[in-house]
């Protein structure tokens, strides 16, 4: 499981001209599953974010995570996180997890978030979105289940 994690001051997700996610300050969150991926990559990925301390101290320090900050979560479900361009220049996609499979961790994903009392919204697993995002920074985070990076 992948995501690319991006502190932001506000962000929303519309679908269709509609808003259907929209948070203050908090974290927008791409993820993505990979074929194979189980529900331990899913339980790392929300730890690791839900705990992530990207946010600054009095002393200007990335030091604080969402729950200290009582930030907010925007996740967004994105498969072209496991595209390969090592050969040629067209992705390839063979690697992302099938939908079904996708929406499983995906929605585990935002379950387990919600236990740790964090605010979350999402977009629409599978619908075309179009994402608005504040960065806070810039700060970009990668992260990898596996730990391949």
């Amino acid at each position: 499981m992948r995501a690319v994690v991006q502190r932001v001051k506000e962000a929303s997700v519309t679908v269709d001209n509609k808003t259907v996610g929209a948070i203050d300050k908090g974290l927008v969150v791409f993820l993505g599953v990979e074929d194979g991926d189980t529900e331990k990559d899913t339980e790392y990925m929300a730890d690791k974010i839900a705990n992530l301390r990207i946010f600054e101290d009095e002393s200007d320090k990335m030091n604080l995570s969402l729950k200290d900050i009582s930030g907010q979560i925007l996740v967004i479900s994105q498969f072209t996180l496991f595209g390969d361009v090592r050969k040629g220049k067209r992705p390839s996609f063979i690697t992302a997890a099938k939908p079904e499979s996708a929406k499983f961790h995906y929605e585990k994903f935002i379950n387990l978030i919600e236990k740790t009392d964090i605010r979350i919204e999402k977009g629409i697993f599978q619908a075309d979105m179009l994402v608005k995002i504040y960065n806070d920074g810039p700060v970009t985070i990668l992260i990898d289940s596996k730990k391949k990076f």
